[in-house]
C-alpha cells in the first residue's frame, strides 16, 4: 500500500510562486545532474564528448550545454547500463513493449517509487479525484508502466482502486456496472471500445456512476473527447507521461479548466527544440518536447527527447506551464508523395462527418514510384450504398482539400474494424524500406 501524499505535494502548483519554482527547479536540476554524471557512465561520456559537467550548469539556462538523451541511447545501454545507482537500491523494474528493437528499461529506487506514487495522486486530484472515490484501472499491469503508475498514485490519494488492467472487455462492463467506479483510467481508444460494447450489451453509457475518465498512453483529440463526453456524461481529462521520464504522471489536465496538461515542473523541467536542429525555441513555439528529471534517483533523465511534437504554454491555475495538446510525433509522421501527414490529421476529417465512428485503419503502399494510401472507416449505423458514397466521396474531398493527399476510402457497417484493449495501433506501413 502506498503512503497517502500530503497536501503539499497535492497542491504544489497553486502552493508555489514562480520564484521559488524556479530556484527549486535550479537546485534539483543540480542534484540530477550530479547524480547522473557521477553514477552513469554512458551520460557521463556523452558529456565528456561534449565538454560539459555538472560544474558548468549556473542557470537553468545552462541546461541547454548537456547533451541529449534519446531512445537509441537507452537501447545501447540495454538493460540496466543507463542506471544510476547500484541494483542493489533498484526496487522496481519497467520496460517499453521494445516493438521497434530493444525495450528501453527503466528503474526505480523506494524513493522513485514514493516520488512517481505522488506526482500520480496530485494528477488524479487535479482530474477531480477526491479520497474516498473508487478508481477502475483499465490500463495494462505489468512491464507498462500504466496500471502499476494509476494504482499506486490512486492508493496514495486515498482512494479504494480496482485493478483490472487490460482487455476482458465483457467483464471491465460488468465490474463497472457492479463496483459503480467513481473514476476510470484507460487509454481512450479503449474507453470507445467499452463504450460500443455497452451499447451492444443494451447499456446506455451515460447509466454507470462515471464520473471522470483519466485518458493517456497515447495522442488523442478534442473531437475524440467530445466523443466520450457526450457518450458517457463524464469529465474527461488528460493525463501524460513516458516511461522513460517516470510513467504516467509527468503532465494533468485539470477537471475544472479542461485547457491543457500542466507539467508538473517541479519534477520535471520542460524544454522545445527544434526537431532538426535540436535547439531551444523560444515560449510559446511549436516544437519537439524534452524533459528533465528533477529528483528521479535510480535513473536521472537529462534531456531526454520524447519525440512528441506541441509547445509549451502559460500555467492557469498556478505557475507550471501547460503543453498544447500533441500534434503528432516527430518519429510517427508520415511523408506521403513528399506531404508530411500524421494520423491524428486523417482522424480529425474523418469525425467531421457524423455518420462515421471513431474507427479507423490506414494502409499506406508503394507498388510503383507512387505512394498509394488505403483508408478504412466504419459507419456509426447501417446504411445504404448510397450513403456510404456519400460519406466516401465526402471524406476524399475533407482530406485532399485539408491536408493534401489523395485517399482510397472503403466505408465498412457498424462493428467490422478492430478495437483495441491497448494503445491504438492504426497504421501499417508497407512501403519498401529506403
Amino acid at each position: 500500500m502506498s503512503a497517502k501524499v500530503s497536501e503539499q505535494e497535492l497542491l504544489a502548483n497553486e502552493l508555489l510562486d514562480l520564484q521559488t519554482l524556479r530556484a527549486l527547479q535550479f537546485d534539483r536540476l543540480k542534484a540530477s545532474i550530479s547524480n547522473a554524471y557521477g553514477g552513469n557512465p554512458a551520460w557521463r561520456a556523452k558529456c565528456d564528448a561534449a565538454n560539459v559537467g555538472p560544474d558548468d550548469l549556473q542557470s537553468l539556462s545552462d541546461l541547454a550545454r548537456f547533451p541529449f538523451i534519446a531512445k537509441a541511447d537507452l537501447r545501447e545501454a540495454y538493460p540496466f547500463g543507463f542506471f544510476a545507482t547500484p541494483m542493489d537500491d533498484i526496487v522496481r523494474i519497467h520496460a517499453s513493449s521494445g516493438t521497434t528493437g530493444k525495450p528501453t528499461v527503466v528503474g526505480y529506487t523506494r524513493d522513485d517509487i514514493t516520488t512517481w506514487s505522488a506526482v500520480v495522486a496530485r494528477s488524479i486530484h487535479a482530474a477531480g479525484g477526491r479520497p474516498g472515490m473508487k478508481v477502475h484501472v483499465a490500463y495494462g499491469y505489468g512491464l507498462f508502466t500504466g496500471g502499476l503508475g494509476a494504482h499506486y498514485g490512486a492508493e496514495s490519494l486515498g482512494c479504494t482502486v480496482i485493478p483490472m488492467s487490460g482487455g476482458q472487455t465483457e467483464k471491465q462492463i460488468q465490474l463497472i456496472t457492479d463496483f459503480q467506479p467513481d473514476i476510470i483510467m484507460v487509454t481512450p481508444s479503449y474507453m470507445l471500445t467499452l463504450i460500443d460494447a455497452m451499447r451492444k450489451r443494451g447499456i446506455d453509457p451515460k447509466s454507470t456512476s462515471l464520473k471522470i475518465g483519466i485518458f493517456g498512453a497515447e495522442p488523442w483529440t478534442d473531437t475524440i473527447r467530445h466523443e466520450i463526453e457526450s457518450a458517457t456524461g463524464i469529465t474527461a481529462v488528460d493525463i501524460y507521461g513516458l516511461s522513460e521520464v517516470i510513467g504516467p504522471g509527468v503532465a494533468q489536465e485539470y477537471g475544472r479548466a479542461k485547457g491543457s496538461p500542466t507539467i508538473w515542473e517541479d519534477h520535471f523541467y520542460p524544454e522545445i527544440i527544434d526537431p532538426e536542429t535540436g535547439a531551444v525555441l523560444p515560449e510559446g513555439e511549436e516544437g519537439e518536447l524534452v524533459f528533465t528529471s528533477l529528483t528521479k534517483q535510480a535513473m536521472p533523465i537529462i534531456r531526454y527527447r520524447t519525440r512528441d511534437l506541441t509547445r509549451l504554454l502559460p500555467g492557469d491555475i498556478g505557475p507550471m506551464r501547460r503543453m498544447a495538446r500533441i500534434t503528432g510525433r516527430s518519429d510517427d509522421m508520415l511523408i506521403i508523395r513528399g506531404v508530411n501527414v500524421f494520423p491524428s490529421q486523417i482522424e480529425e476529417q474523418i469525425l467531421r462527418i457524423s455518420g462515421l465512428a471513431p474507427h479507423y485503419e490506414i494502409e499506406i503502399t508503394r507498388p510503383d514510384r507512387l505512394d498509394i494510401v488505403k483508408l478504412r472507416v466504419e459507419c456509426r449505423e447501417v446504411v445504404d450504398d448510397v450513403q456510404q458514397k456519400n460519406y466516401r466521396s465526402e471524406l476524399v474531398h475533407h482530406i485532399k482539400t485539408i491536408i493534401g493527399i489523395s485517399t482510397d476510402i472503403d466505408v465498412a457497417a457498424p462493428g467490422t474494424l478492430k478495437r483495441f484493449e491497448g494503445k491504438a495501433s492504426r497504421v501499417t506501413d508497407l512501403r519498401p524500406k529506403v
